[in-house]
């Protein structure tokens, strides 16, 4: 079964860090590109950041700088470091994997919460 588990949510103060994990199961995360997204109550659903499989990074310019997007393929595991959290980054943090070629994304976790006090 093809499952992406998030974690490494929490409660933070303003301007500390938090590392997101995304570990994949029953699939090689390797071969696709691995976006993270966010929701915040009442708000859309936003995409932050992607990985791709030759590992071309992007990011929504509201994380660029503060966050970074990598991938450890001996665990099939993709990672969200984020410095200088602020409370505007408060969301459940959710990732998905997706083809390189698709912009649709086929399999999603369940989400991890990140709350950011000020």
């Amino acid at each position: 079964q093809l499952q992406l588990v998030e974690s490494g949510g929490g409660l933070v103060q303003s301007g500390t860090s938090l590392r997101l994990s995304c570990a994949a199961h029953g699939f090689t995360a390797a071969d696709y590109t691995i976006g993270w997204f966010r929701q915040a109550p009442g708000k859309e659903r936003e995409g932050i950041s992607y990985i791709t499989s030759s590992n071309y990074t992007y990011y929504k310019d509201s994380v660029k700088g503060r966050f970074t997007i990598s991938r450890d393929n001996a665990k099939n595991t993709v990672y969200l470091q984020m410095k200088s959290l602020q409370p505007e980054d408060t969301a459940r943090y959710l990732c998905a994997a997706r083809y390189d070629d698709s912009s649709w994304y086929s399999h999603w976790g369940q989400g991890t919460q990140v709350i950011v006090s000020s």
